[in-house]
């Protein structure tokens, strides 16, 4: 079980949520990067921002497929705030289903391209969020 501790903050009324889900499929990843990339456009994040996030997005996909049981659906959660977009990607694992751990290069990726990452796998399902925090002008 791989877990990093990140505090992420929880929606507070008025922030939007934006849910959606697809097959655990490399072919439907364009619909999450396309999602995660209009959804950074609209809090007015730079471009290299939002490129970086979507490869972050597209990374954290790739270690979840890799651990999904067959059949499975990648759930995945957008939150907007006023200045940050937080995603999380949730799948139903196989069991004694592992993450990378905090070392692999796979987790550099992460928390190079990102405020910060975190993951849990718990049971039969395996998470990991984002937080990506525009940076001020």
């Amino acid at each position: 079980m791989t877990q990093l501790q990140t505090t992420h903050p929880e929606p507070a009324f008025g922030d939007d949520v934006v849910l959606l889900t697809v097959p655990a499929d490399g072919g439907y990843l364009g619909v999450l990067r396309t999602a995660t990339a209009g959804l950074a456009a609209r809090l007015h994040f730079a471009l290299d921002e939002i490129e970086d996030l979507r490869i972050a997005v597209d990374e954290a996909c790739a270690m979840l497929l890799a651990i999904a049981t067959r059949g499975a659906e990648l759930e995945c959660r957008f939150a907007v705030t006023d200045d940050a977009l937080t995603v999380e990607v949730t799948v139903s694992t196989v069991r004694g289903a592992r993450l990378p751990s905090e070392s692999s290069f796979a987790w550099k990726v992460l928390t190079a391209l990102t405020t910060s990452a975190s993951a849990e796998a718990t049971g039969r399902h395996a998470t990991i969020r984002l937080l990506t925090r525009r940076t001020e002008l």
